[in-house]
């Protein structure tokens, strides 16, 4: 890589800490091309250099946060090892709404941007989100081997949209707010209760 290439790049990494930091410490909407390009000694201009747009920017940092929840979740069941699968995704429900708690803004930043009217979610990125079902489809697998790819793929979305929903009310700080410990335990009985569900059926099934 020559010298300009290197420059650019550690300009891109400049660029994308200054709006990780910005969001952690304000969320989305103190994201400002401005105020960015002050803070890396940059003309306001030269940031677009550096990402198309600031869609591409909110994707980088995204990026970084799915990397880090990957490898919470990842963490959660010692790499997998935690052997039975209605553990496994207990733990991963609860390593989901830890991440969330410690990194609100960012968390919420994942749900809370939208792409410019008619503008595509870039291939890479959309691979970044969809990679984080795994840990979900796996303990699925084992729960409801008779299940296909395509069901075992829609449960995991249903049961990431439940688990997500409950911890986005719980952490909502102006409506339904509850405790750390309480809103585990509502986490826990919910997958759970949805374990038991699917391995009734399973078992009807067979």
């Amino acid at each position: 890589m020559d010298p300009t290439q290197i420059k650019k790049a550690n300009q891109r990494k400049a660029l994308v800490d200054a709006a990780e930091r910005a969001i952690a410490e304000g969320g989305t909407a103190s994201l400002r091309a401005r105020e960015l390009a002050r803070e890396i000694g940059a003309a306001l201009g030269a940031i677009y250099n550096l990402v198309a747009d600031l869609d591409e920017l909110y994707l980088r940092v995204a990026t970084r946060t799915l990397a880090r929840l990957d490898e919470a979740l990842a963490a959660s069941t010692d790499g997998g090892r935690v052997a039975d699968p209605v553990e496994r995704l207990v733990a991963i429900a609860l390593a989901y709404r830890r991440f969330a708690s410690e990194n609100l803004h960012l968390w919420r930043a994942l749900f809370e941007h939208r792409m410019a009217p008619g503008k595509p979610l870039p291939d890479w990125a959309l691979t970044d989100q969809m990679q984080l079902f795994r840990h979900i489809v796996e303990p699925l697998t084992t729960l409801s081997p008779r299940e296909t790819e395509a069901q075992r793929m829609a449960a995991a979305h249903t049961l990431f949209s439940a688990v997500h929903g409950v911890v986005l009310l719980g952490l909502e700080e102006k409506f339904v707010g509850v405790p750390p410990d309480l809103l585990d335990a509502q986490i826990s009985w919910l997958v759970r209760t949805t374990c038991r569900g699917l391995r009734s059926e399973s078992d009807r099934s067979a």
